[in-house]
Parts: structure tokens; C-alpha cells; sequence
């Protein structure tokens, strides 16, 4: 642990780079708990980058934290490339832009050119520009669809996806060696672009993403005749501009944008989490829809990488989770490209291990095959990328995880929602043209396939004690593992940080070929599935739970069971 009292009486002399840093400091003095919450760790810099609450001390996102990053990124990059470059972005957020151009200006004080987006832009169109621009390195000013209070700072390498555990390590190391006021190497970014140390990303690179966007589908014909009518949310975040670009370029019939959210505000006025798996993210939409015969409802987070959907079902509209916009996505896909003849040899459906099942039951009927990889889309980038230095990217047909990402195309190695809206609007068009709602082509689905019905329960810890708390309940189910889950038999466990599977019933016990990971998964003996880990972003416990039914009554009955269960095994 940090020591707490000195580090505070650095940072109320030193920290007088960003105005509001000061006052925040002078306001806690003698308030030891909100001194220990800002002080007791600093962010830890992993796979995901940084992310935390914006404000004062190590445990907070500011520019210290930023630039600290930063010139450990710079000596990183330059101990094991050669004249390398960066490329940055950073979406509506408080802060983002002032972060992103300060990180921008430690980069070119360490020798490191920058490419930098003149506003604010997708993290998808962040991935496209590091591989588009051979880029050594990206970095992305976000918290994706974490409240207002937050910031981040997410990294990738050269091939676009998000840091390796490798690279992250490696550059963890050199960030640790260096002082937040005293070890920061930094130029004014306006002298940095005028050594032309940085550079502004012109409109071409962007006109390219929109080209590989719109070569993504595989039913183009199917928007222009369907006069679809949508409504859309960009959250007050990055998706505006281009997923109304995009919609309009491929010739979907209607598109309203909800006045409320349309302009960037990382405030989120209207919508405290923005968050477009929750229904609250929606109702500013849903009231638009009032009086409207609107097909579809269309919700993208503040950096645009996830999407969240709402169909007509009668007079209302009904949410579709992410698994379940995933598995429509495999059907419509896999479906649309045998029917015409055009389903490559080998094909490769790709999604995380908590994402539904149902997805591999769907692919298998097609003959394609499931990669099943841990949660982080870099790992699915990875795999894409991967593929397409085989000569063998034809076969991957999608990417999906349960939390609203989805990418098509080769063109980016993160979630992209511009894509995904477009197919979207598309597979909607698709059915309509058939007389069929999205709703009830998942109803189908379910008929087809089986009833998996998934739940995620989110169990939050704040501050320093949560953290130990998150720690200990996993210790605790590793030690004491449950024979029974809601009356159920456990018939196999997996630890995906001991890379181990056994077979309870069998007594057999076998390898994971992942990487490591704080993952437990329970298979129960009537098919229902648990998974628990700790979030990788944010201060939480994650259970995914897979009821699977005769029904759907079937379904929702034993899902309460188990969510039920599940908090009692957890003590929450």
C-alpha cells in the first residue's frame, strides 16, 4: 500500500497542472478515508489500460496518471521499435480531449510520432487507423459505458487489438520506474504539431472505414427496399456522425435522432449510465417512438463500440439482450450467405466463453465452426488477425461477446457498433420484407435451437475494501466448491486461472488452452451453466448465468432459482 500521507502532501504542492486537481486536494484535508480512497494503490495499468474515477491522487484518472502512462508507453515503444508512432483518440468524456492531447504531447517529447483524430471518433475507428497508418501502438481516451464520474485509457499494438498480457506487462514495468511530476518527459501539444512531432488524421482514413463498413453486408439490397424506420442514440458519445453516416450511405428509409442525446456531453444528462444494455438508456428513445410506427430502436455507448437494440412487439418496445443480438446475427449470417452460395469453406464463428451457448448450437447446424475464447475482444482480434496472415480472414463471419459487441469485416480487431448498426438495420430490413419482427425472428431462433435463457447478475465493491472482497469470494469458491447450484448437480468445473477442467461425473480431469485468467465456470446437470469472475474494468463480481429449459416459462423459473442461488453462494 501506498504511503498515504506523504504522496497527499506531494500532490497538494505539485499538482498544479489541471486547475481542479488543487481544490479537490484542500477540500478532503483531515478526511483520511477520502485521502485513502484517492492514494492507497495507483491504477493499475493492465490489459485494459487505465480506468478509474476521474479527480486527484494515483488512484484516480488525471493527467498525472495519464501522463505517467504515457512515458512508460514512450519508453516501452522505444526499446523495441524503430521509429515508433502512435495513433490517438479519445471520445465525449470530461477530460478526454485534454488527456488525449496531453498524452499526445509526452509522445512527442519521447520522440514518438502522433497521429491524433481532430475530434472526438469511435474506438473501432481507433483500432482501423493504428493497423491503416502501421502505427506501433494506439491509445483511446475512454470509459466506454461507465457513468460520468470515470475515465480511461485503453492501449493496443500494432496490429490494432488491445495490449497482450505480454505487452502490458512489459509496459507496466517501465511505468512503475517513473515519477508522476518528476520522470515525465512533455511538449506543449501546439509546438509538437508545429515540429510536426504530431499530426491531425485527415478525412481519407475515415472515408476508407466507412468503405470497409459498408462492404460488411451481405443483403444490401434488402435497406432500400424495406423502408426501415429507426430510432437512434448515440448516448450523447462518438456514434452520432458515423453510424448516421453509415445508415444513410447503405439507404436505410428513416432515421431520428433522439435531440436529447445527440450531441457529445460526457455528462450524460439524461441518462446516468450510458449503458445500452439497461432499459434506462433507452426510454428517451422509447418516447420518441411515442406516436410512431418506428421499426427499431437503436443505442450505441459514448465510444461507440457497443450496441443495444429495442423492437417493436405491438404497442411496446422489447430490449434484446446481447446474446441475443448475437445469435441472431450467426443465424441471419450464416443463413444469407448459404443461401447465396457464398459460405466459405471452414467457416469460423467467434465469441466469448460467457456469451450463450445457443451461438455454437447455431453454428454447428451450418457446419461452422465455434471459437470459444476468453472475455476481451483483443482475444477475438487476435484470432482475426491471426487468421488473415494464413490468407484464411474469408472465414470469419462474426465476432460476439454477450456485452453488446459484435464485429464483422477484417477491417478492425476491437467491437465495432458502427458495423454492427448497419447489419443491424439490415437484418431488420432483411425480416421485414418477410413480415417478420426481429422479435419474432428470435423467437424462432428459440424454437429452432433450444430455450437459453442468460442472465448477468453484477455484484459491486467500491474502494479499497471491495477489492479485497472481490478477492476473497473467489478464494473462497476455489477452496469450497459448490456440489449443488439451485437443487442442480455440478457435473464439471473449470478454472480458467489454474487451466484446469474436471469431470465430476467422469472423474477425469483435463487442460484449458487459454490463457490464464480469474474464471470460474459450473456445469450443471440439466444443461444450465454458471460463470463468476471479477471485472476486468470495473469494481465488480460478474455471474453469467445460462438457464436452459423446455420453455420459456421453463426457462425464467429456473433462471430465478439460480440467481437466487448464486447470491447465496456468494454471501451477497
Amino acid at each position: 500500500m501506498n504511503d498515504i500521507n506523504s504522496l497527499y502532501d506531494k500532490w497538494i504542492k505539485s499538482a498544479v497542472a489541471d486547475k481542479d486537481l488543487i481544490p479537490e486536494l484542500e477540500s478532503i484535508k483531515g478526511d483520511n478515508e477520502a485521502i485513502l480512497d484517492r492514494f492507497y494503490k495507483n491504477l493499475e495499468f493492465g490489459t485494459a489500460g487505465l480506468r478509474g474515477v476521474i479527480g486527484a491522487g494515483t488512484n484516480r484518472m488525471n493527467v498525472y496518471t495519464v501522463n505517467q502512462a504515457t512515458q512508460g508507453l514512450a519508453d516501452y515503444l522505444n526499446a523495441n521499435f524503430e521509429n515508433p508512432s502512435v495513433a490517438v483518440a479519445y471520445d465525449s468524456r470530461i477530460k478526454s480531449e485534454d488527456f488525449a492531447k496531453s498524452a499526445a504531447g509526452v509522445l512527442a517529447a519521447n520522440g514518438v510520432k502522433v497521429y491524433i483524430f481532430p475530434e472526438l471518433v469511435p474506438t473501432p475507428m481507433l483500432s482501423f487507423a493504428v493497423r491503416r497508418l502501421n502505427c506501433s501502438s494506439g491509445i483511446i481516451i475512454t470509459a466506454s459505458h461507465n457513468p460520468s464520474k470515470y475515465n480511461g485509457y485503453k492501449c493496443y499494438d500494432p496490429n490494432g487489438y488491445q495490449m497482450t498480457d505480454e505487452a502490458a506487462a512489459k509496459t507496466y514495468e517501465y511505468i512503475q520506474k517513473i515519477d508522476m511530476f518528476d520522470g515525465v518527459k512533455t511538449m506543449d501539444f501546439d509546438e509538437a504539431l508545429a515540429e510536426d512531432m504530431v499530426d491531425f488524421i485527415e478525412d481519407w482514413l475515415l472515408d476508407e472505414f466507412y468503405k470497409k463498413v459498408l462492404s460488411c453486408r451481405v443483403n444490401p439490397e434488402a435497406i432500400k427496399k424495406a423502408n426501415l424506420k429507426v430510432i437512434y442514440t448515440p448516448l450523447n458519445g462518438t456514434g452520432n456522425k458515423p453510424v448516421r453516416k453509415v445508415l444513410k450511405k447503405a439507404g436505410v428509409g428513416e432515421v431520428t435522432v433522439v435531440k436529447e442525446q445527440e450531441k457529445p456531453d460526457g455528462n450524460f444528462p439524461t441518462c446516468p449510465y450510458p449503458n445500452p444494455e439497461i432499459r434506462q438508456a433507452f426510454e428517451c428513445a422509447i418516447k420518441a417512438a411515442e406516436g410512431t410506427d418506428a421499426d427499431l430502436l437503436l443505442a450505441t455507448d459514448p465510444d461507440c463500440d457497443r450496441v443495444g437494440i429495442a423492437v417493436r412487439d405491438g404497442d411496446d418496445y422489447v430490449l434484446m439482450t446481447g446474446n441475443e443480438v448475437g445469435a441472431m446475427f450467426c443465424e441471419y449470417l450464416l443463413h444469407s450467405l448459404k443461401e447465396q452460395n457464398k459460405l466459405p469453406k471452414n467457416p469460423v464463428v467467434v465469441k466469448t466463453i460467457v456469451t450463450t451457448p445457443l451461438v455454437e448450437a447455431i453454428a454447428s447446424s451450418y457446419g461452422a465452426e465455434t471459437a470459444d475464447l476468453l472475455t476481451g475482444f483483443k482475444y477475438i482480434g487476435e484470432l482475426v488477425t491471426n487468421l488473415e496472415r494464413k490468407g484464411e480472414e474469408e472465414r470469419f463471419i462474426v465476432g460476439m461477446e454477450e456485452s453488446y459487441g459484435y464485429l464483422r469485416g477484417t477491417h478492425a480487431r476491437d467491437k465495432d457498433a458502427v458495423v454492427a448498426s448497419l447489419l443491424i438495420c439490415e437484418m431488420a430490413s432483411y425480416y421485414k420484407l418477410k413480415g417478420i419482427s426481429l422479435k419474432q425472428f428470435m423467437d424462432s431462433i428459440y424454437e429452432k435451437y433450444g430455450m437459453y435463457l442468460n442472465t448477468v447478475l453484477n455484484f459491486a465493491f467500491e474502494g479499497a475494501s471491495g477489492m479485497q472482497k472481490m478477492s476473497d469470494m473467489m478464494t473462497s469458491l476455489r477452496e469450497n466448491p459448490p456440489k449443488t447450484i439451485a437443487g442442480k448437480d455440478v457435473v464439471k468445473t473449470a478454472d480458467y486461472k489454474t487451466s484446469k477442467v474436471f469431470d465430476i461425473v467422469n472423474n477425469k480431469e483435463d487442460t484449458i488452452d487459454l490463457p490464464k485468467s480469474n474464471v470460474l465456470s459450473y456445469y450443471l446437470s440439466d444443461g444450465s451453466k454458471l460463470i463468476v469472475r471479477p471485472s476486468g474494468t470495473e469494481p465488480k463480481i460478474k455471474a453469467y448465468i445460462t438457464a436452459y429449459g423446455t420453455s420459456r416459462e421453463d426457462s425464467e423459473k429456473k433462471s430465478k432459482e439460480f440467481a437466487d442461488a448464486v447470491s447465496e453462494l456468494l454471501g451477497v
